[in-house]
């Protein structure tokens, strides 16, 4: 009750100035009381610009965008009934849409309001109506990501090589890692440890590995240029391919068909069920290929190289359909969304640091940020609208973003090192990150829950009959 009182004795004192309204959202905010039983506290701001209640009111509560819709309902008649959700992209925009009839004029309301059927007339609550309804509408809770790893392992002789991808989750949820010129294999189900294959013995170090889709294969690429298809469960090689001149640094599957990029410039397409392999041969970098990754309906290869170029592929050309130069640096990371049919993301080394998203449905291109230091992966949720990027010179930090807002969701440290290295939990929940600080380190960073929401692209072949 002496809280209440003495918040009375501030918020009935008639003023113009805005010191007093500072002094009313000070006591609310150590009070602890409820809004619903305050007494008609902002009263007081009548002659308040909005732009200083967003202010004074983002300051003092860590929900800014729900306690200024209160006061705008209180203070200016706006009438608002609902909050947006926190993490859509409408929600930055709430303050600044409402209207503003009232923003400078004061007028005492004589006649009494009419309740809904909702409001009871003998409510003591000194809300209006719409503010009732706008402390009753459903929230989500607020996302919270750990900072924290749940778990870090040594990773000794993790090469710290911008170029080189040396770390791929599988299907059946095993992490090979490539450590010098060993490849080892870690069970997130047993934390068992299995020493795959060691090239020391061909004067060979290990410079690329991948997994198929259904997790049984993992393909090795080697400083000599050979790339070899290992049985993981057998632990045996299967096969050992010929054909680049230099160090194979990228590695895709797309089903039985494995792509390889080299620091030869040249993309070869081998199918491994076929003895010899039928090989494609695709030039177009005209330096060392370091990033490739096949679109989820198998269709199109996206390709980075060192020549700041990103080049889309179909299944049939030996020419790129597509080719991107807006990167002034090493384009690496590279990741097709699993949501948005024909979405490319793209992140540029040190002298670009942006990431970058095209439509490679019409070739156009679309939003791009500068992320303040060099992109060295990038990798979607397979959930939500999400992406997480990593990043070398000079943050070494991990960053989730959220799409098409590109509104940063979390941002974790931890590695001393560049963050060379990304892959994503077959439950697409978890991430691990490898860097030349020689650890591996996990984390929580995407939400279990699938997103409902569909794209409603009309270029959207998989969800639109035309």
């Amino acid at each position: 009750i002496a809280q209440i009182n003495a918040l009375s004795s501030v918020s009935y004192t008639h003023t113009r100035s805005v010191t007093h309204t500072d002094h009313a959202l000070r006591a609310i905010k150590h009070s602890g009381t409820n809004l619903l039983t305050l007494p008609r506290v902002f009263s007081v701001c009548w002659h308040t610009k909005a732009e200083d209640i967003n202010i004074k009111i983002a300051l003092c509560f860590p929900d800014a965008v729900a306690y200024a819709a209160l006061l705008r309902n209180e203070l200016l008649g706006a009438g608002i009934e609902t909050v947006p959700d926190p993490h859509t992209d409408d929600r930055r925009n709430t303050l600044v849409t409402q209207d503003t009839h009232s923003l400078f004029r004061y007028t005492i309301h004589t006649k009494r309001v009419p309740f809904d059927n909702e409001i009871s007339p003998y409510s003591l609550s000194p809300l209006s109506n719409k503010s009732h309804k706008l402390l009753r509408s459903p929230r989500k809770p607020a996302r919270k990501i750990s900072k924290i790893p749940f778990k870090v392992l040594d990773a000794p002789e993790l090469q710290d090589d911008f170029y080189l991808n040396l770390v791929d989750w599988s299907a059946g949820n095993l992490l090979s890692v490539g450590l010098g010129a060993c490849v080892y294999l870690w069970s997130a189900c047993t934390s068992q440890v299995t020493r795959l294959c060691d090239l020391s013995v061909d004067g060979d170090s290990v410079t690329s590995v991948c997994w198929n889709e259904r997790g049984s294969l993992v393909a090795v690429g080697t400083h000599k240029g050979f790339v070899q298809i290992w049985d993981a469960a057998g632990g045996r090689k299967l096969t050992s391919l010929e054909g680049h001149s230099a160090r194979v640094g990228a590695l895709a599957w797309n089903g039985e068909q494995l792509s390889s990029g080299s620091r030869d410039r040249v993309i070869l397409q081998r199918d491994v069920r076929t003895p010899p392999p039928v090989e494609r041969r695709l030039q177009g970098h005209r330096q060392e290929v370091c990033g490739l990754k096949w679109s989820p309906d198998h269709q199109h290869l996206a390709s980075g190289g060192n020549d700041n170029k990103l080049l889309v592929w179909n299944s049939s050309s030996l020419l790129p359909v597509q080719q991107y130069s807006d990167h002034l640096a090493a384009v690496k990371a590279i990741a097709w969304s699993p949501h948005q049919h024909g979405l490319l993301a793209s992140g540029g080394g040190t002298a670009d640091r942006c990431l970058r998203f095209w439509n490679t449905l019409t070739g156009q291109a679309l939003q791009s940020t500068d992320t303040g230091s060099q992109v060295c992966n990038l990798a979607w949720s397979k959930h939500a609208n999400e992406l997480v990027s990593t990043h070398g010179y000079s943050q070494n930090q991990i960053l989730v973003w959220k799409y098409p807002s590109l509104t940063q969701v979390a941002k974790l440290t931890g590695h001393s090192y560049r963050v060379l290295y990304l892959a994503v939990s077959p439950d697409g929940e978890a991430i691990v990150t490898g860097a030349g600080d020689e650890t591996l380190r996990f984390w929580n960073v995407f939400s279990k829950t699938r997103c409902t929401k569909e794209s409603k692209s009309v270029l959207n072949l998989f969800t639109r009959i035309r």
